[in-house]
């Protein structure tokens, strides 16, 4: 049969799922791991990650129980989900790519003030004291604060990553934009493809 044929979509459709499975299973397994041992204290970060990757878990499995089945309700329902999160992803990733550095500084110290849990984490793993100031009081958690000269602040530090960090996870959910776009596209041509083994009068 060739290519573009019952099967080969199916396995196509299937094989993308299938990806999304291990990603998602990645995220909740990073998250864990960064929990278990305390490399992120924030519970609603990790929880965060967490419901990503459950969320990418039940659409796969919705995308790949239907493939399997060739189940015309699941697959219209998976469409509409991945649809929806591709305009989401694709927004948001465009976004990522498109900020300067002012915008950049002022999520950055949005983002800062939204959990101490969070900034103890960042001080912590960057080895720094504040964002834009160093604090009054030792309620810092880096090492630098008990060493002479003493911390640089945050932002200092973050501002040197945060395009590059912003470039590569834009990037990187542009490019699983468009793979989401990809199963709409193979989902929407497999749910219109007749069961080459089915009873040929049968409507699908």
């Amino acid at each position: 049969m060739v290519c573009g044929g019952f099967i080969c979509t199916k396995n196509a459709l299937s094989a993308l799922n299938i990806l999304y499975v291990l990603v998602s299973l990645l995220l909740i397994g990073v998250a864990a791991w960064g929990k278990w041992f305390d490399l992120v204290s924030s519970i609603r970060v990790v929880a965060g990650v967490i419901g990503v990757g459950v969320f990418l878990f039940l659409v796969a499995f919705v995308g790949l129980w239907g493939a399997l089945k060739h189940h015309q309700v699941l697959l219209f329902f998976y469409m509409i989900i991945l649809f929806i999160v591709f305009v989401m992803q694709f927004s948001v990733s465009c976004a990522c790519l498109s900020l300067n550095e002012d915008q950049q500084n002022h999520l950055l110290y949005i983002g800062w003030n939204k959990s101490e849990a969070t900034q103890r984490d960042v001080e912590k793993t960057l080895n720094c004291c504040g964002f834009a100031s160093l604090p009054i009081n030792d309620s810092c958690a880096a090492s630098c604060s008990q060493s002479h000269p003493g911390c640089y602040t945050c932002s200092t530090t973050i501002q040197q990553f945060a395009g590059e960090v912003l470039r590569f996870v834009g990037g990187i959910g542009l490019f699983f934009s468009f793979t989401e776009i990809l199963g709409v596209w193979l989902a929407h041509r497999y749910r219109n493809l007749k069961d080459p083994r089915s009873n040929p009068g049968a409507f699908l």
